[in-house]
């Protein structure tokens, strides 16, 4: 017993020398050997020591976590070989098949470039036209005279449409108007909505572009209201009739006013219900909207500040921006100068993009979520993820939730139910669309080019090839490239169009 303990220290030393000898490494003296082990490498302990290594990794293991213990574990059961490499198989970052996604602090780096590059553009359009901003111009593009203010007469005329279709409701409900009568008086009252304010639109001569939109989306946008409260009343006498215990978006039961604290028809048909309809951000009626419990003051105040710093920030940058290039766009679009023209329309993309984008945000954002925070309104759903569009499908579905969820359940599932294809109810869907883009821009202009009817229609081809041949970050750059270009291409059709119809004749 004491030979093998005598012979331990030579035959550790001569594993040591056999190893070192296997490696190319100089053999290790005692006190090399004694700080290699102290270090942690494991393979180079020696048997005549078994006590104090376990004392070591006791030690060790009361003062690490459990992660560093299962760590050291592995680096003491690892081979020479696995201990003093330093490579292993990875891809580089950059490549897609490494799986890194982390891109922050290039979108940093983007935003930062950005903001560079149109500080430059910004300081050569100060140095070039100086300061053009006017907000006394503004209130010009509303009135053309002091005492006439068409645009908002309109928008009070509008009261009578909206008490027409709640007193017709309120008769079917009662069955004094069957429903052919109630259908004939409900349809009437919509196709005067539409025509009633064009008509006044294209003979009032004190009536502007910008008050003729105005009052054409306010109108627009009450014709899609009254027509799902119109659907949404006629599924409830529908289920009434055959004695349904439950509705498809709010409860039917058999109290004729409430129930559980729910309202049941007819006991919405009342003005007030209707009047929160018209004012809460959606287009889609129901009996019982979900609601907040209260509203936050603090969250309301926030939007209305954004709403009143970017209202500010899109007319002075129009003026200051868009209006020059626009300006300086009309000789080239007359002598129908190709290259000049891509020039101009590529310098007004980058403008009318970010006003684009501000005004998403101060539209769908800061003013809805006003609105449905002073309303109590709970669906705050007013847009997804449309910048991660890799269709163009994508987009149309997720930029504007109050319109795509009328369309859906007012327009195209109908439309399916009634029998027709999917390509066909969707091409409806963008005619629609189409229609409404031409009804707002050409009757408030008081010219008929059809440039925003066809950029509508055009989708549908664009859809199909983006759909077809393109995929992923190509689909995505190929949805943005469709929204920088597409309108600025409109806006500076429309502006030629309407400079030669009334000031070409002036300047000649």
């Amino acid at each position: 017993m004491g030979d093998k303990e005598a012979a331990g220290p030579s035959s550790s030393l001569r594993r040591r020398a056999t190893f070192a000898a296997g490696t190319g490494l100089q053999p290790l003296d005692e006190r090399s050997a004694s700080a290699f082990r102290s270090s942690g490498f494991g393979v180079f302990s020696t048997d005549n020591g078994p006590e104090q290594t376990r004392k070591t990794e006791r030690s060790q293991d009361s003062e690490q976590s459990g992660s560093k213990s299962e760590k050291r574990k592995r680096r003491v059961d690892a081979t020479p070989s696995e201990t003093l490499s330093c490579h292993k198989t990875q891809e580089s970052l950059l490549s897609s098949a490494s799986g890194y996604k982390n891109y922050r602090g290039i979108l940093n780096w983007c935003v930062v470039m950005l903001v560079l590059s149109n500080a430059r553009l910004f300081l050569e359009n100060l140095l070039r036209y100086g300061v053009l901003v006017d907000p006394i111009q503004v209130i010009s593009l509303f009135l053309n005279d002091p005492y006439s203010w068409p645009a908002a007469c309109l928008v009070i005329v509008s009261n009578v449409f909206i008490l027409v279709a709640l007193y017709t409701e309120r008769q079917l409900s009662k069955s004094s108007f069957s429903e052919r009568v109630g259908l004939l008086i409900l349809s009437i009252n919509m196709a005067v909505m539409l025509t009633f304010p064009a008509v006044v639109v294209l003979l009032v001569p004190s009536m502007t572009p910008v008050g003729g939109a105005f009052a054409l989306g306010t109108y627009t946008i009450l014709f899609l209201k009254l027509y799902s409260y119109k659907d949404v009343n006629l599924w409830c006498r529908e289920l009434s009739t055959i004695k349904a215990k439950k509705l498809a978006r709010s409860l039917s039961c058999p109290s004729p006013q409430h129930f559980n604290g729910k309202v049941c028809y007819p006991g919405n048909l009342t003005i007030r219900d209707m009047y929160y309809f018209v004012f809460a951000p959606t287009l889609c009626y129901e009996l019982n909207f979900p609601r907040s419990p209260n509203i936050r003051m603090s969250f309301l105040l926030r939007r209305l500040f954004e709403m009143l710093f970017f209202t500010q920030l899109l007319v002075g940058l129009t003026q200051q921006w868009m209006i020059p290039i626009i300006q300086s766009s009309m000789k080239p679009l007359e002598d129908m100068d190709v290259s000049r023209m891509t020039e101009r329309l590529l310098r007004l993309a980058v403008p009318n993009h970010l006003l684009w984008l501000m005004f998403f945000y101060w539209f769908f954002h800061s003013s809805m979520n006003f609105t449905a925070e002073l309303l109590r309104f709970g669906d705050r759903q007013f847009y997804k993820d449309w910048w991660n569009s890799e269709t163009v499908t994508y987009f149309w579905q997720n930029w504007n939730i109050p319109v795509h969820k009328w369309c859906l359940r007012h327009f195209y599932k109908p439309l399916l139910r009634r029998g027709f294809s999917k390509i066909v109810s969707q091409s409806a869907v963008f005619f629609l669309s189409a229609f409404f883009h031409e009804y707002l821009v050409s009757v408030p202009l008081r010219m008929f080019r059809y440039w925003a009817f066809l950029g509508m229609m055009a989708q549908i081809p664009l859809a199909w090839f983006v759909g077809r041949f393109l995929r992923g970050n190509y689909g995505n750059a190929a949805v943005w490239m469709s929204i920088i270009i597409g309108q600025p291409f409109a806006v500076l059709m429309y502006v030629h169009d309407y400079y030669v119809l009334h000031y070409r004749h002036e300047a000649d």
